[in-house]
């Protein structure tokens, strides 16, 4: 959504209600499962020698969390107020600079390092949006710094597992109860994907969350960075999801 402000174009999302609805925000986490693909990611700010991080659509602040026990200093960045509202009753949350909003609000950073977990970056799915994220980062980066995210391969299809039967689960809860849910693909009209999760309580209450990613292929993603400033300097595989995945690394030039 695009929303103009004098002579200034600011970007706003909207987030799904997985991520925006607090009894949903509130059972993401458990939902979500182990995640170990982040702990690639706190690997790669050590190897980077980061020491300032810019988390790109931090959700409920996991990884922002595993990165200030490691000593960094941590922005999280997200629309959904109610997932950082989970993130700021964490344990230890207080030491990260938590931004309600997106890298086009204002906000005076310098980093070292930008990420983007989750393939949370196809859920820009305008390339308006997509441009103004880019952006953002870049401008966020040091003279030297780096952005590193990934997102899903389109040649991989793995739209395809996202139905009842491969995603239906039943999940104890801590404090809340059982929660069943599931995921369901709505269209396919590539690059766009759309599903629709359905979550329902011990207590009968269901909830849905409709979401629409866009699956960028390689040498689109490439030419985006490269036309908002950024030099690329490799795609890896993800480690833990070979050939399903693309990671990006990319940096701002000195």
């Amino acid at each position: 959504m695009e929303a103009q402000h004098g002579r200034a174009r600011i970007v706003v999302n909207v987030p799904d209600n997985i991520f925006e609805h607090p009894r949903l925000a509130a059972i993401y986490d458990a939902l979500d499962g182990q995640r170990s693909d982040l702990d690639v990611y706190v690997a790669i700010a050590e190897q980077l020698g980061a020491r300032r991080v810019l988390d790109v659509g931090c959700g409920t602040g996991t990884f922002a969390l595993l990165l200030v026990d490691r000593g960094l200093e941590v922005t999280g960045v997200d629309p959904a107020k109610a997932s950082l509202e989970v993130a700021r009753a964490k344990p230890g949350a207080e030491r990260v600079h938590w931004i309600h909003g997106n890298v086009t609000t204002p906000a005076s950073l310098v980093v070292d390092l930008a990420t983007m977990t989750g393939n949370a970056a196809q859920a820009f799915i305008t390339e308006l949006e997509w441009d103004a994220t880019l952006r953002g980062v870049y401008h966020a980066l040091r003279p030297g710094g780096y952005f590193v995210f990934e997102t899903r391969d389109p040649a991989y299809q793995g739209w395809r597992e996202w139905n009842r039967r491969a995603t239906h689960q039943v999940t104890d809860v801590s404090g809340i109860g059982t929660v069943e849910s599931w995921v369901e693909l709505t269209e396919v009209s590539l690059p766009l994907v759309s599903f629709r999760g359905t979550y329902i309580f011990a207590d009968g209450q269901v909830l849905m969350s409709d979401s629409t990613l866009r699956f960028r292929e390689r040498e689109e993603v490439e030419a985006g960075l490269v036309a908002n400033g950024y030099l690329v300097d490799e795609v890896r595989e993800a480690p833990d999801r070979p050939s399903r995945e693309f990671v990006f690394f990319a940096h701002r030039p000195h």
